[in-house]
Formats: C-alpha cells, structure tokens, sequence
C-alpha cells in the first residue's frame, strides 16, 4: 500500500486549521451569504450546525420560510435517487471571504445509513463491519432501494467521458471536454523496480479489460455508499444521498463492477443476501441485467483492472495481489520501458533520500 507523504499530510492540515480559523471568524457573513443567494427568501436567523466531512465542511443555517422551489440539476431530472434540493452554487470568487467553491442545499433530516448497518464498536476510529445481527427483511429493504438507485444510474448515456454541463437555452444536458509522483513513493529499490513494473504492466493489460471504450458512457459515483445517505431509522427509507457531486460521465464498465464496498460477489453475504433484490429490481429492465455484468467483472477481475484504474495509489498492490500472473515481469516490458527502469529506480533513490533528510529536519 502506498503510503502518505508526511510532509504535505502536516502542509495540509496547517492549511486547513488556518482555513477553518478563517471560517469561524466569518460566521455572520457566511449565515447572512445564503439569503442572498435564494430567490424570495427572508433573511437567515442563524447558524445552528456544523458538519465535517471527507472531502466538504458543511453549514446548517436556518431561515423564517422553507423557500421557494429551485431547478434540479441532472440527476434530480433524470432519476428519482433522493437528494438534497441545490438552492445555488458558485466557485471560491463568489463566496464569502473566498473560503473556497460552495453548494447551498436544503437540510435533510435523517440517520447516517452507515450507523444503522454497522457492527456497533467501541471506537468511533473502526472501520465499518456490518452488524451481523441485522434482520434480512431491513437489509433487502436497504439494498433494493441502493440497487434501484445503481440500475437508474447505469440505464442513462452519453457519447463521451467526462463531467456534464448544461445548455441555459436549451437546456439539455452534455460533456464536458476534459514522472512526478511522491518522493517516498518507493522504500528501497526492490519497491522501486516492482511499482515500475506494475505500472507498465497494467498499461499493457488495458487490451484485456476495456470492454466498452466506444459509448455510450454511463454515470459513474465512486462514493455511491450508506456513509453518504440518510435514512429513515423506522421506515429504514433511504431520504438523502450525499457527495453525488463527485459522479463523471465514466467508461461504461466502471457502472458494470460490483459496488467496491462489496468485497466478493461470490461468497460475500453481503452479495448473496441483495441476490433477490436485484432480481426484483432488474426485472422490468432492458438489455443485459446489471447483476450479470457484475458477476461477469468479477470473474473475469476486471472489477480489479477497474479499480486500480480508479485508485491510482492502489495500482501497485492491486496488480501484484489480483492482476499478476505469476510469469516474469520484467521481460514482458517493452525495450523501451526496461531502458527506463534504471534511471526511474535511482530517481525515486535520490527524491527518497532528499525526502528524508527534510522530514529529519523538519519534525526531529
């Protein structure tokens, strides 16, 4: 596993300390902005809640009416995945003592899905386990709802990658257009040669894996998981999804891999238990079901070519534990890239040593 650069981990959290310094000494601003930005609304009353997430910090505000209807972006237009009502957004220019690009949506009330399914744990710092006590009737009722969610996303189409925008006129939807890695990358040379290899490797593995690299390309959410929904703890109906921001226009085969929080579709019981539900949901669906592509991607470990794809500090020990097939490595690379081994191994030497000699010095 690649491991985190000590000194940009320490660089950005300073930079988000004084960040939220910054937010906190413009509370009165940042409550009074979202008025501004509403059609019709009074003004805001107050702030009331603050909410740390792993990619946003969100700002609950309340205000004397529920404020008027606003046009719903893509997906609130095309599916009927729940989410939150976007009142207005913008980039770092336009928002308050330009903390940075912000979104302005309506509060949705609501337990993390996460908390209800999870094995309960004595430290908040452990990883979800799913409770293995938890009725089945509420786990289908979760699952057909996720799965329905994941069918309606893999059933829409464009004719190229990328992030969608769309036409004021016309309003319609489309894309649009779109050596220096870390120095402590690599531990020694061994690390150094076999990240090499692997890199080069899996680019040529690229003929095996991509399926479906003409269109359409389908709408892809890497975060589509119960940490970002709410749901309703006694009708357990999911009322929000979260960070649907982050969704691209993908290369179709990505929609077609099992959900990565499903670590094996085969023996999985996870998997095995949402089997009926997807057989419920697909079964007014056309073309090839979505349950079959994904059994297929994880036969075939395309899921893996997928993944590490996706998770580029993954592609290491993605390839060697799931991709590699026990022939030599190195005399599978072409001229070209084993010509540039050696000088790539002594780089990533020279930048590790450099590396090092600053971290001594800055945090001993």
């Amino acid at each position: 596993m690649t491991v985190f650069d000590e000194i940009a981990e320490t660089n950005g959290d300073n930079e988000w300390k004084a960040w939220l310094e910054k937010v906190l000494d413009s509370k009165v601003e940042i409550a009074k902005f979202p008025a501004s930005r509403r059609k019709g609304g009074n003004q805001a009353k107050e702030i009331v809640g603050y909410l740390k997430r792993s990619f946003n910090f969100g700002i609950r505000i309340t205000f004397g009416d529920p404020g008027p209807d606003t046009f719903m972006k893509y997906l609130s237009q095309n599916t009927t995945i729940p989410l939150p009502r976007v009142i207005d957004w913008d980039l770092t220019a336009e928002s308050p003592q330009q903390l940075g690009p912000f979104i302005i949506m309506d509060y949705v009330d609501g337990t993390c899905l996460a908390t209800v399914l999870k094995q309960p744990t004595q430290d908040d710092e452990e990883g979800m386990i799913l409770n293995p006590t938890i009725d089945d009737a509420k786990l289908d009722k979760v699952y057909g709802q996720i799965i329905n969610f994941m069918l309606q996303l893999s059933q829409l189409g464009f004719s190229c990658i990328g992030s969608i925008s769309e036409d004021p006129v016309s309003n319609t939807w489309s894309v649009t257009d779109i050596q220096h890695e870390r120095r402590n990358l690599a531990d020694d040379p061994e690390d150094a040669q076999k990240r090499f290899v692997a890199r080069h490797r899996f680019k040529q593995l690229i003929p095996n894996y991509c399926i479906s690299d003409t269109g359409p390309f389908k709408p892809f959410c890497d975060d589509l998981q119960p940490s970002n929904m709410l749901v309703d703890k006694e009708t357990l109906e999911i009322t929000a999804v979260f960070d649907i921001e982050f969704t691209n226009i993908t290369p179709a085969q990505f929609a077609y891999d099992p959900p990565w929080k499903f670590s094996q579709p085969s023996t999985n019981p996870e998997w095995s238990s949402s089997c009926e539900s997807w057989n419920e949901e697909e079964s007014g669906c056309c073309g090839p079901c979505l349950s079959v592509l994904m059994r297929d991607s994880w036969s075939t470990g395309r899921f893996w070519f997928d993944y590490a794809a996706r998770k580029s500090f993954d592609v290491n020990a993605v390839y060697w534990a799931a991709l590699h097939d026990d022939s030599a490595s190195v005399e599978l690379l072409g001229d070209e890239a084993r010509a540039e081994m050696e000088p790539f191994i002594q780089m990533k030497m020279e930048q590790l040593k450099a590396y090092k000699e600053e971290c001594a010095a800055r945090f001993f």
